[in-house]
């Protein structure tokens, strides 16, 4: 149940990470969660392994990866750090405690 909760919770973060737009095109229409390397393929659900997609890039993209499919991600997905989640939760931050949050 925690697993299923956690997986839940990693695709909340990948969408939040996007700002629910396609890491491939930008587009905003019907964004899902989508695997560089396709699941069928031996991919992950890692932060580096998922993204999202629009539904007329994923479709296209199939399950390929993105290069197979001759398409370019926007951004290298990855982990953010603690501090991109404290801004979206937050909002804007105090400057006074950029040296501490580490964003220097």
């Amino acid at each position: 149940d925690s697993e299923v909760k956690s997986k839940a919770e990693l695709k909340r973060n990948i969408l939040q990470r996007a700002h629910a737009a396609c890491e491939i095109c930008g587009s905003r229409h019907q964004v899902q969660i989508d695997h560089i390397i396709p699941k069928s393929r031996g991919g992950e659900d890692s932060w580096e392994n998922l993204i999202t997609a629009c539904m007329r890039c994923n479709n296209y993209k199939g399950n390929r990866t993105p290069e197979e499919a001759g398409m370019r991600l926007l951004s290298t997905p990855k982990k953010p750090s603690h501090v991109t989640f404290l801004k979206q939760v937050v909002g804007k931050v105090d400057e006074s405690w950029r040296p501490y949050l580490f964003m220097d």
